[in-house]
């Protein structure tokens, strides 16, 4: 298997599960009461965990390979989105998801984790185009 199509798996891997996330996970949030949010939290966020990190760093991982063997606008533009979505995720994402855990969750921030969400829908979604478009070429 080229390296381009195992890219294009893990690009893929990664739209389908935050478009998941988006459109069903973090607005069910808003379903549940405090009590039960919190116990559910934790476990969907341990099981979340074991798929989206390999996803993750599989992604990064190979993002980088690329751009070591070869510099051109696919690979720095990749790099640069995908650094977006990590920074991203451990600046907003991870502090939201550790007040969810703490019971110190209410209805403006869930609202807020559903809006900032899009930002990552859509730049996975532009990184998946685009790899699929640079693998069909």
């Amino acid at each position: 298997m080229s390296i381009a199509i195992l890219r294009l798996l893990f690009d893929f891997g990664l739209l389908v599960l935050v478009w998941i996330v988006q459109r069903i996970v973090y607005p069910g949030f808003l379903h549940y009461n405090s009590k039960n949010l919190i116990n559910w939290h934790k476990v969907y966020t341990s099981r979340l965990t074991f798929i989206v990190m390999p996803l993750m760093l599989g992604q990064l991982g190979i993002s980088i390979y690329q751009l070591i063997m070869e510099i051109n606008l696919y690979t720095v533009l990749s790099i640069i989105i995908i650094i977006v979505i990590w920074v991203s995720t451990f600046t907003q994402f991870v502090p939201i998801h550790a007040q969810i855990s703490k019971g110190k969750a209410n209805q403006k921030m869930l609202d807020s984790l559903v809006k900032k969400n899009w930002i990552r829908t859509f730049l996975w979604t532009i990184l998946f185009l685009y790899s699929m478009l640079i693998t069909a070429m």
